[in-house]
This record gives structure tokens, sequence and C-alpha cells, in this order.
């Protein structure tokens, strides 16, 4: 609502207010005449012209204050909105490169921090492992384990040795003659080393059953020292060399050929596996390789661009409006003037500061452009020789991280919607809401005192109407006398 118009109201109003007296004074003289005076009608024709322009004037206000953070919200809303698809965008995966496999049996595959190109190839001939060794059977959980030291070393088993590794330190359990199979599980699982137990009953009786993490070099032997005159706990040791019954798996690497190379991980989920790669091996496909390809996002990219041309121009062609400098509701506004410097800017923003000399780094570099006017337009030649020279940095922009398109567009949304901005439309918007909360008061506190005003009002019409009567009584007598007077002088 511009000051002209909130002019031409309170004009308007006054003249409200002249008219709304004139008219109750009119009616109260011409009462005078009457038998009865119309109070109700009086008290309120005349309170309402005491309070007229003052109510109209702060309705006003509220409904220029509404305008406003209707205005507001709604530009702040297709910043969030915009933001928020380009995160779908991001997250749904067609604006990066994406792999898929040929044999979903033997490998899951998904993109890692870069980007991958061109096919690969994959043959798993071994999936990592953890050892799994078992106790002999005893009669239940609640069988006795002997007293004294329960240790665990570690290193590698391979072909009856165990090559211990020197640069772990080996756990001891002190048992007691309390300690069961079910409390041995208990302080395996918290000792810390990296070992789970539990106990399983069984055909032959409970056995305590240890594993080991994945990797060769997580094997492990068990070592006892049992207390004097003890015939129990050296039941529970175990090497290598001993019963082979009880080691149920052996710790091994993962083992797999990717792009003709053989390699190793002691983990079947590989993240550095390549460029863009991460692999979690579920299976072997010795003999028979299975193909990786990578999708090419190009297109996507070209669409996710012209789209977001489209919802920029939308976003400016409504902040043109709202700040046009005739009768924008938002002229002037500080939210509003810091939303117009942040697009004015947004092409030659750098989105990825830790590009590599040569690799895209800001929007203009994608093809966005600003035209004389405030309007952005996309250059397809820039962005066709972008994704052609540099394609895997185009689509390192369109990833879910700290950087990149998504990231920029996030880190506006967040500013622009910060209430505790007051230079932000979230802080203007804030600052809005208290004035309009001020302004119903206000009201609410003119309209309370125009009703005691019209209570008062009927209040003394009530008596000036019996004072009325009791003259107009006392005139009708002393007429009726008079006329009496005169027709016995006649």
């Amino acid at each position: 609502m511009t000051t002209t118009s909130s002019t031409s109201s309170t004009s308007a109003s006054t003249s409200t207010s002249t008219t709304s007296s004139s008219s109750a004074t009119a009616k109260l003289l011409a009462s005078l005449g009457a038998s009865t005076i119309d109070s109700s009608g009086l008290a309120d024709q005349l309170s309402a012209a005491q309070y007229a322009a003052r109510i109209d004037a702060v309705n006003a206000k509220q409904s220029k204050v509404a305008t406003q953070i209707s205005d507001a919200s709604t530009l702040k809303s297709m910043i969030s909105s915009l933001a928020s698809s380009l995160g779908d965008r991001v997250r749904t995966g067609d604006l990066a490169v994406t792999p898929t496999i040929t044999n979903s049996t033997v490998a899951t595959v998904s993109k890692g921090t870069l980007t991958g190109s061109g096919t690969s190839t994959l043959e798993v001939t071994q999936l990592a492992k953890g050892q799994t060794l078992v106790s002999p059977a005893m009669a239940s959980t609640a069988s006795a384990v002997g007293t004294g030291t329960f240790t665990l070393r570690f290193g590698t088993v391979a072909g009856g040795v165990f090559n211990a590794d020197s640069s772990r330190s080996q756990v001891d359990i002190t048992l007691t003659s309390s300690d069961t199979l079910s409390t041995l599980a208990q302080k395996i699982n918290a000792s810390g080393a990296g070992v789970s137990a539990y106990v399983a009953t069984g055909a032959s009786g409970a056995q305590l059953v240890i594993k080991g993490a994945d990797g060769a070099a997580n094997g492990f032997q068990i070592e006892t020292t049992p207390a004097a005159g003890d015939t129990t706990l050296a039941g529970l040791a175990w090497t290598p060399a001993g019963d082979a019954t009880r080691l149920k798996s052996t710790a091994t690497d993962a083992a797999y050929t990717l792009d003709g190379v053989a390699r190793t991980a002691t983990s079947n989920t590989i993240t550095d596996a390549a460029p863009g790669l991460t692999l979690k091996l579920t299976g072997t496909n010795t003999g028979a390789p299975t193909t990786i390809t990578f999708s090419d996002p190009s297109s996507a990219i070209q669409t996710a661009m012209t789209d977001l041309v489209d919802a920029l121009n939308q976003v400016v062609s409504t902040l043109t409006s709202d700040t046009d400098p005739t009768n924008g509701s938002l002229n002037n506004n500080p939210g509003a003037r810091s939303l117009r410097q942040t697009l004015t800017t947004l092409a030659s923003k750098v989105v990825m500061p830790n590009a590599a000399s040569g690799q895209p780094s800001t929007l203009s570099d994608l093809g966005l452009k600003i035209n004389r006017d405030g309007t952005f337009s996309l250059d397809t030649t820039v962005l066709g020789n972008s994704l052609s020279k540099n394609p895997d940095g185009v689509a390192a922009m369109f990833t879910n991280g700290l950087y990149g398109v998504y990231a920029t567009f996030d880190s506006i949304s967040r500013s622009v919607a910060s209430t505790t901005d007051p230079g932000s439309l979230g802080g203007v918007i804030t600052s809005l809401g208290t004035k309009q909360a001020t302004l119903t008061t206000q009201l609410t506190d003119l309209q309370n005192q125009q009703a005691t005003l019209r209570s008062q009002l009927l209040t003394r019409y009530a008596a000036l109407a019996t004072k009325v009567s009791d003259s107009q009584s006392t005139l009708t007598f002393l007429t009726n006398q008079i006329s009496a007077w005169n027709n016995k002088s006649g």
C-alpha cells in the first residue's frame, strides 16, 4: 500500500467522521422536537465519528503490513523451493555419474567422492571373512570354565601356523571360580578386543563361539594360564596346530581383480576401488568377470540448468514487481535489497573453491548469464564446452557435499530465511510480525475506547430524554391550561 492511498484513506475517514458528526447533531436537534430521543442511534453515530479516522488509519497500516509479510514470505518460499528441488535432483543421482553392475550378486556399486567414466571389469575370487572359533562342548551355559587367565593373541592363521602381530597387544581376561561359559562370553565382549562371543547350545552341548573381524590380519589363537590346581581352563586353549575341527572359518582378505589389476582388501566394503566407485563385495565370480558401467549425466545437467534459469527468472519477476518504486510492497525493503544483491552476483560466485586449475568452479562456467535487466539466461555453448572438456568437473558440481550448485543455493536459502538477520527476508518478516501485533493491540484499544464512549453517551442521552419528556409534559400542561383560561374568558 502506497503513501498516496494511505493519505486518501485518511482524508476519506476524516470526511466520513465529519459527516457522521453532522448527521448525529442534526438528529439530536430533530429529536428535541419529538416525543422521544433515539439514544442508541445517537450514541452509535457519535462514538463512531469520534474514532473512525484513527481506526481507519490503523486498519490501513495493518493491510499494508499484511501485504508486505505475504510478499516477503512468497519470495522466501520461492528460494527455499528452488534449493529443495535442486537437492532432490542431486539425491536421485541423475546429475552425477552413477555406476551400475551387470552381475548384482557379486557386488553392489555406488558413486564415491570423485566421478568415473567408461566401463570396468570386476572378478571376485575371495570375500573377506573373519575367523570363527568354537570351544569344546560343555554341559550348559552355566558350566564353570575354570580359574586363571584367558588370553587372546592376534595375527594371521594359515597352513596350520600362527604368526603373531607384534603391533597388537594381547588381551588378558581374568577368570574366577564363579565364571561360566556365559560370563566368559560377556567378559570377551566387554574387553574391547575387536571380537564378539556368544554361547550356542547344540546337539553336543553348550559351546562358546568367538568371531573376529574381517581380514587376514584379524586371526587369533587362545592361550590359557590356569590357576594352581585348576584342570578345566586349559581345555579352552587353541592353536592352529591343535584341534582343526574347532576352527570353523579362517580370517581372509577379499581378493578381486578390477580393470585387470589383482587387488586385496581387508573388508568387503571398498571405498577407494577406483575414482568415483565404491564396491561392496557380496559373492564370487571366478572366471566370469562382470561389467561396471558409468552413466553420462550431460543431458540431465543441461535440463537441470535450463530449469534453474527458469526458476531464477520467476524469482526475479516477483522481486521486480515487489520492489517497484511506485507501488511495490517491498520497495526499499532491506530483505528484498539483499536478495537482489545476491542474485546480481550469482553467476560469478565460486561454488567449487577446491576445484583444480582449469576445472569449472562458478555458475558462469555452467553457462549461467545475468542480463542487463537483471534476468538470467543460459549460454548453452559455454555449458556444452564445459561438459565436453571437463565432464568430471561439471558432474562434481552436482553432488550432495559441502560445495557445488546445491550447497550454494541451500546456503542462500538459509541466509534468506534467517530470522536473526534484520537484513534478510526472514528477519524482515519477523520484524513485520512484531509490528502487526502492535497494530492489533492499538486497534483493540481504540475499539474499547469507542465502546466506552458509546456507553457514556447512552447514559447522557437517557438522562436528556427524561428531561425532554418532562419538559414536553409541562409544555402540554401549560398549553392545555392556557387554552382553558382562554375558553373561560370568552
